[in-house]
């Protein structure tokens, strides 16, 4: 039984199985007094996707000439309340949505959107970071936020933030 828990353990901690199939497979195994149920549940939860449901956007990141003069802008026309301004980049706040807008332009030299953050419903970092993984969307960590989060790329090359309700 010791070898059956550790191996369902490990299925969790490698991302084969979320936490609610981990603690699902250990109460099969506990009430029904039998270490075969959990042997014969494994394969099947760990085979199931992830289903991951954005709620809202957290954030928009405008790379922009002039940070300033793109503050100033929505700050005015759409009353959009100015957040964690440091003299290079701030944030245009909206309901619970933010732009920021960054002196950071692209390469070529023109204002873009850097990437669109996304907020994901019953957050579990390991679970997303697994799916990712197992889809082959090779997922950068990036903790520069509150909390982690995930940048990846979509099917026409955009950069997309999957991240908590905590935000970014």
């Amino acid at each position: 039984m010791e070898q059956i828990i550790d191996n369902l353990l490990g299925d969790f901690e490698r991302g084969k199985m979320s936490r609610r199939q981990l603690i699902q497979a250990l109460a099969v195994g506990t009430f029904a007094g039998a270490a075969p149920p959990l042997l014969s549940a494994t394969p099947a939860l760990s085979a199931e996707p992830l289903k991951m449901k954005a709620v809202w956007v957290n954030h928009y990141a405008y790379r922009v000439a002039d940070y300033a003069r793109t503050r100033d802008f929505y700050a005015d026309l759409l009353g959009m309340q100015v957040i964690n301004d440091d003299g290079k980049e701030c944030g245009l706040k909206f309901g619970n949505t933010v732009i920021k807008a960054r002196k950071t332009p692209n390469p070529d030299g023109k204002p873009d959107i850097g990437h669109v953050a996304y907020v994901i419903e019953n957050w579990d970092e390991k679970a997303v970071e697994a799916e990712l993984k197992r889809r082959g969307l090779n997922p950068r960590t990036d903790t520069g936020g509150a909390t982690i989060s995930f940048h990846i790329k979509d099917p026409d090359g955009y950069d997309v933030e999957l991240t908590s309700p905590k935000g970014t």
